[in-house]
């Protein structure tokens, strides 16, 4: 780590008032800071930040006492795009008209402050929208993106008792039409606090099995946006006061309600955006996302930033692999993110962004989701340029921020993350609970931070949220990640440590294998995980075939060689399998967790949380074979 960064990180944790307060100077965030910054407890627990402070979310993005300078007015503040080629532009002005137009809408259906919307909605302006209105009133937002189950849905929403549902007539990926309007409306009778359907676009008929069809009315959001505008007034709320709702992947149970406040949320995301992506006025940041992945609402709070922020909706291979940079020129995107895998996918396809548009104003590059492999650092610094900063991040939605991420007054090491948060404690922890470099180990974050959730919700006593953090390293935030952190600063993620692998006794990460078996051109992803057997732990390395290829002996060979010689006969899998589909979640990650214990016959806890539950199947049947 640079020994200027290193020091001033050094500083934002020894005093952590001071540095947050800084952070909120700034920032020039909207609201009354108070005097006191951090009120520091017993233990990380205890902490109370900015206990005198008043904020409102929207108001902090928005800006409406900036709305007289017509230049900033007239900036673009959305722009919103899907794989039909349609595009929705709105104004900084066109935004907070329309803010005010929704947020007075909720206010007459009995929405205020704690009250709960929830959206099953594709990345659209008006999902954005639906986000500010909700928070500029004090009420709290939870979405799933269309492509949820109804079970799925309901798990979620059906936790938090919702008042009003936003939904959308129609939308479509890869060609294939979605309707997630008849969707809201079918799980209706299983949410029944929900008093009213707000649809983008047109109405839909209620099914007969909603009790009482005028208990839920329904409302077009052409005929809200139609009325006479009424400005609002931006009451402010309390730093921890609930802004959002997003929850766990689901798969040992049902998903944990994850609640996020105002303050912490506008702290952290304008320090990631301002400080470690140098996200500038005039900027336009990109990720492609969906509304159901916390990185949307990480997307969201680049307008604090007065850039603008793009979304997509659709496939990004809608259009061939250069749907999305094809956008990213005509729009002048600045900051492009995406998943690794993504990144991936356009190098297997021999596809380079730098050799067929033209980024002129391209300056960062991000990835999150999953640990971004060397070559594929390589591939970006080839494929789409060489004076770009490639930030590889990682947090979560436990934190609704990063952990570990970019720096642009720092080198980008080939394979690794730049460096720890500002304000962020984190380290490595080894088995004994000591800070370690060098080595893998538990990432752990040793001191409090402003974005920790604030309550889980139905969780009174705060039993399952110190449960998830604080079980295993008592004292600390324990996130769940084996990861290494080196002599400089850097990071590198192995995957998560509740999927590793223990050969022999010997903790491997599932990323080190990852990285060598997915460069084989055959493979199209592979999903490593252990065979429990007379005491020990067997690698079963199951590969997914790209179209048209065959695992041969050679090919299995090949990759047992390539893990032997490139990482350590430890990394060598006992049994190699091909599979026709891999368990994934709802939110598009692999599911190490479902196939270990779909092998090894324990019980998974909620398969609704799988999109493809039924992938399970072939697993359960190859063990049964193995036997």
């Amino acid at each position: 780590m640079g020994q200027r960064y290193q020091d001033l990180h050094a500083a934002s944790i020894r005093y952590p008032g001071d540095f947050w307060k800084a952070v909120w100077e700034f920032c020039e965030i909207e609201g009354e800071m108070g005097e006191s910054a951090c009120e520091l407890g017993k233990d990380i627990l205890d902490c109370k930040w900015f206990p005198e402070a008043k904020i409102n979310f929207s108001e902090t993005l928005l800006k409406p006492h900036r709305l007289n300078d017509p230049e900033f007015a007239r900036s673009v503040a959305i722009v919103a795009t899907n794989e039909r080629g349609e595009r929705t532009q709105l104004s900084r002005k066109e935004l907070y008209d329309q803010v005010c137009q929704v947020a007075n809408f909720l206010k007459s259906r009995g929405v205020g402050p704690g009250d709960r919307v929830v959206a099953v909605i594709p990345n659209i302006a008006e999902a954005v929208i639906g986000l500010l209105a909700t928070a500029a009133i004090g009420g709290v937002w939870s979405s799933c993106s269309p492509e949820f189950g109804d079970d799925a849905i309901c798990d979620r929403f059906v936790q938090i008792g919702p008042k009003v549902m936003l939904t959308a007539t129609e939308c479509q990926y890869s060609g294939k039409a979605l309707y997630p309007a008849f969707k809201a409306a079918r799980i209706l009778s299983r949410l029944p606090t929900i008093t009213t359907l707000l649809v983008v676009g047109e109405l839909c008929p209620l099914p007969e099995e909603v009790p009482d069809a005028t208990a839920c009315l329904q409302f077009t959001w052409a005929s809200l946006c139609s009325h006479p505008f009424r400005p609002l007034d931006f009451e402010l709320f309390s730093f921890d006061h609930p802004l959002c709702i997003v929850y766990s992947s689901g798969t040992t149970g049902i998903p944990k309600c994850i609640v996020h406040g105002v303050g912490g949320t506008v702290l952290q995301h304008r320090k990631e955006h301002s400080l470690h992506c140098n996200l500038k006025p005039g900027d336009a940041i990109f990720y492609y996302t969906t509304t159901g992945w916390m990185m949307w609402n990480w997307l969201v709070s680049g307008l604090g930033a007065d850039a603008s922020i793009l979304l997509f909706d659709g496939s990004p291979f809608a259009m061939g692999p250069e749907t999305l940079w094809q956008i990213a020129a005509a729009e002048g995107v600045t900051h492009f993110g995406a998943s690794p895998r993504y990144f991936m996918t356009l190098e297997r396809e021999g596809y380079e962004p730098s050799s067929s548009v033209v980024l002129s104003r391209l300056r960062y590059v991000l990835s999150t989701g999953s640990p971004l492999l060397a070559e594929t650092f390589d591939w970006i610094y080839r494929a789409i340029g060489p004076d770009i900063c490639l930030s590889s991040i990682s947090g979560g939605t436990d934190i609704l921020s990063c952990f570990v991420l970019g720096n642009p007054t720092l080198p980008v090491v080939r394979g690794k993350i730049q460096c720890k948060g500002l304000g962020m404690d984190v380290r490595i922890f080894n088995d004994e609970g000591a800070s370690i470099v060098g080595a893998p180990g538990e990432l752990v974050c040793a001191a409090p931070f402003p974005s920790m959730p604030v309550f889980f919700w139905n969780d009174s006593d705060g039993e399952k949220y110190r449960a998830a953090y604080f079980e295993r390293c008592p004292g600390v935030w324990c996130h769940g990640d084996w990861a290494q952190e080196d002599a400089d600063g850097g990071f590198t993620i192995f995957g998560r440590s509740d999927a590793t692998l223990n050969p022999s006794g010997v903790r491997i990460g599932t990323a080190e294998i990852y990285q060598q078996v997915e460069s084989f051109p055959e493979i199209a992803e592979c999903l490593a995980t252990v065979l429990r057997s007379d005491g020990d732990e067997q690698i079963v390395l199951f590969v997914r075939m790209r179209e048209g290829s065959v695992l041969t002996r050679e090919l299995r060979s090949a990759i047992r060689l390539r893990l032997k010689e490139r990482c350590s006969p430890r990394h060598v899998p006992r049994y190699l399998v091909a599979a026709q589909d891999l368990p994934r979640t709802i939110s598009g990650k692999l599911s190490e967790i479902a196939v270990r214990s779909a092998i090894n016959g324990s019980n998974l806890g909620n398969s609704g949380a799988l999109a493809n539950p039924e992938s399970l199947e072939f697993f359960r049947a190859w063990k049964a074979s193995a036997d």
